[in-house]
């Protein structure tokens, strides 16, 4: 198997020589070709020459062998390399082949991957067996290897033993350490945490922090523990801070965190002029927000900032590939690097009509070139459809605690005494409380509270999409619930929501139970019927999506439902205890 970093062997690398020496003809040859030459930073015409997945050479010879050719006329046309994704969350209710495959589209050819769900739902060996199945694909995908869960889970020290972390950060995919939600414990003096970024650093990868409001001095003490960039700046002082602490600064436009025009506003306000420790990312989100576009449109909201143009390409290319020490390889236009070319129509609209990933066309003159990406048996790698052998019954439904979580919008919640009377099947339609549950995925513990903030109408809502992989359990009427969990279990997975006794809404997620197996296409539709239904019967804030998957997770305040039970962020401890069933 190749290695992924290097990913040439000697053979095929005295193929490529033999490509300038004219005794092999080259795959591809780009003509009359006006490219981004970013060293130089402006555009320059040049003949391209392709092998394969790799550029043999730019500049203004054409090869002496021709034979067999493809012989493209590039007159008219701008050149840009592919872009690249640096923070990607590929399980996201989509999976990363159907992500991979839509936003090549856009000119997205290279993505780094969160790898948090292969850890937590995959054993190690199935997951590095899927990860290489990645790389016979067009776009090229790279990991992160997490240092802790996000959340609180009853066997965190298994899945993230010594062991484990090491073996991950020694995978040659995984080119970086973090995201670092875990700082908190970090700066508490977590020494094994602190290894492990140390491990990091002595095989040259990055730590990516997740810093959010994070002080100047904290900033300052991470930098020295060893992080090397953050995304989460919301606020053009707030880049300027991590400037100022030597940080690669990721520029964020999400569903939920859509902050690219004002940071940049606020950058040039503070007099900030240069962009090469900046790069751009959407941060893993919903597949709706991606309709109109992914990368592409970051660059296009970068220049109507008034970016200047090279500026706002190499945010989205070869900032990110210096930073990932992976120039040799990705994010410009040049000899030796790998064959993902975005072709314009004009270099102030940053959407290709043509795209070369790895050397394969990907798009051509607007439209998808079908068959390139592979099909995968997802059982193989272990994303078989959720299996729940246990019955949900209304012994269960016990709402006796003193205290509930409120929504304070789409990811913050905050505790509230419980002042109804929740001793009856069902709840009232005139305030926005819910029953409330998290189960165990095995069945074998759960938590009950009532939830305030989310829906007035709702009858009963399930969902394996989680951020632990456990199954949530929300709305009105218990027999609602129930009948939402039964549908459930029924397709092995998903999100589902019934209403007096029908059912209402689904969405089958039939991989591991938190991944769709449909196009990206076919996914943004159902998905915003299902987003739609859910604002119409009540929730007042953005993104219910990321809603359900933050309910555990204890990078953000005040209070969460974990696998150990309700947990106070702030306090590091449990409220409430799960419950045996």
């Amino acid at each position: 198997m190749l290695e992924q970093r290097y990913r040439w062997k000697n053979k095929m690398l005295r193929k490529h020589v033999s490509v300038l020496n004219g005794e092999i003809a080259p795959s591809i040859i780009l003509q009359n070709a006006k490219y981004l030459n970013q060293i130089l930073r402006k555009w320059i015409c040049a003949n391209i020459w392709i092998y394969q997945d790799r550029i043999i050479y730019v500049g203004q010879d054409m090869p002496a062998n021709v034979r067999g050719s493809e012989i493209v006329d590039c007159e008219g046309q701008y050149l840009v390399p592919g872009y690249i994704e640096p923070h990607s969350h590929p399980f996201q209710i989509y999976n990363p082949l159907s992500l991979a495959q839509y936003t090549s589209q856009f000119g997205t050819t290279t993505l780094v991957n969160d790898n948090l769900l292969l850890a937590l739902q995959l054993d190690k060996k199935k997951a590095f067996s899927f990860m290489s199945q990645m790389r016979n694909i067009p776009s090229s995908m790279y990991w992160w290897c997490r240092y802790d869960s996000q959340t609180e889970l009853a066997e965190e020290e298994r899945v993230f033993s010594h062991s484990n972390v090491k073996s991950w950060l020694e995978h040659d995919a995984v080119i970086q350490g973090g995201e670092l939600s875990g700082w908190p414990q970090l700066l508490g003096g977590d020494d094994m945490m602190l290894h492990w970024i140390q491990e990091t650093k002595r095989m040259r990868k990055q730590v990516e922090g997740h810093f959010p409001g994070a002080s100047e001095k904290t900033l300052a003490k991470l930098m020295l523990l060893g992080v090397d960039s953050d995304h989460e700046a919301m606020t053009g002082k707030e880049v300027f801070d991590r400037l100022m602490q030597g940080y690669m600064v990721s520029l964020r436009y999400s569903s939920i965190r859509p902050d690219l025009p004002r940071l940049l506003s606020e950058m040039k306000e503070l007099g900030i002029s240069q962009f090469d420790k900046c790069m751009l990312t959407t941060d893993g989100s919903p597949s709706y927000f991606y309709e109109n576009g992914h990368i592409d449109q970051l660059i296009r909201i970068a220049m109507e900032q008034g970016i200047p143009t090279v500026d706002a390409y190499n945010m989205a290319t070869i900032n990110i590939a210096r930073y990932y020490n992976m120039e040799h390889l990705h994010g410009n236009i040049a000899t030796g690097r790998v064959a993902d070319i975005n072709f314009l129509s004009n270099p102030n609209n940053p959407t290709p009509h043509t795209v070369l990933a790895k050397g394969i066309w990907v798009k051509r003159a607007g439209k998808i070139v079908e068959d390139v990406y592979p099909s995968i048996d997802w059982d193989e790698f272990g994303f078989e459809h959720l299996a729940i052998d246990w019955e949900l019954t209304n012994d269960d439904m016990q709402f006796s605690m003193p205290f509930g979580i409120k929504l304070e919008n789409s990811v913050i919640t905050k505790p509230y005494s419980i002042s109804i009377d929740v001793s009856g099947e069902a709840l009232s339609q005139k305030h926005d409380e819910c029953f409330f549950m998290l189960l165990g995925r095995s069945g074998k513990w759960r938590i009950n509270t009532l939830l305030k903030g989310f829906s007035k109408e709702i009858g009963g809502l399930a969902s394996s999409y989680t951020g632990d992989g456990d199954i949530i359990l929300l709305g009105k009427d218990q027999n609602d619930m129930i009948l939402a969990f039964n549908r459930l279990k029924e397709i092995g997975g998903g999100i589902v929501i019934y209403k007096d006794g029908i059912l209402a809404i689904e969405l089958p997620l039939p991989l591991k139970g938190v991944m769709a197996d449909m196009s990206i296409h076919e996914l943004i539709k159902t998905e915003k019927k299902l987003l739609q239904y859910i604002k119409d019967a009540g929730f007042p804030f953005d993104d219910p999506i990321y809603t359900l998957v933050f309910f555990s997770a204890t990078h953000l305040p005040y209070i969460r439902i974990t696998q150990r039970g309700l947990y106070d962020v702030m306090n590091k401890n449990v409220l409430f205890p799960s419950i045996m069933r």
